[in-house]
């Protein structure tokens, strides 16, 4: 494991890992859409991302989601203050199921103690099971609410964790 290291992303690694992501969705302008408000995001600190990286390179991510605004004005999922939201996590395939996500989600809920937040929540798609096993094995086990998204009509069960 020596050669993973978990931390707060930079713009390099934000920059990269977006480039990954267009790349890995080609076709679907969404995405270019979602990283110019993440990287935004992460500059004006209405969220914060975190990555894997393993030989210098990003492999994967996930973003704390701070302000209501982040998640469509929804104050249970994400307030300001007590509550943020778990966002977009992502690992690169060849990485996945070595616990380096569950590694990324530990520093990613330290972080939120230590600036006062009390509970974290995170969405899941039903049909999802390994993803809500693992947020379940997590502590993410008070269900919130249900929701359709409105820009791909999915429908997400949204979870909590104190923490």
């Amino acid at each position: 494991m020596s050669n993973y290291i978990y931390r707060i992303a930079t713009p390099d690694d934000l920059e990269r890992i977006w480039a990954k992501n267009i790349a890995d969705n080609a076709g679907d302008n969404r995405w270019i859409e979602w990283r110019d408000g993440f990287i935004k995001g992460n500059h004006i600190g209405d969220r914060k991302s975190f990555v894997t990286v393993y030989c210098g390179e990003p492999i994967g991510e996930g973003t704390l989601l701070f302000l209501p605004e982040c998640i469509q004005g929804r104050t249970d999922l994400s307030n300001g203050s007590t509550i943020a939201n778990v966002n977009a996590l992502r690992m690169d395939k060849n990485h996945e199921g070595k616990g380096h996500m569950s590694r990324l989600i530990k520093l990613m809920e330290q972080y939120a103690k230590d600036l006062g937040y009390k509970q974290l929540t995170i969405g899941v798609e039903p049909n999802e099971t390994r993803n809500l096993g693992i947020y379940l094995h997590w502590g993410y086990d008070k269900f919130i609410r249900s929701d359709i998204e409105e820009d791909d009509g999915a429908l997400v069960l949204y979870y909590a964790k104190i923490l």
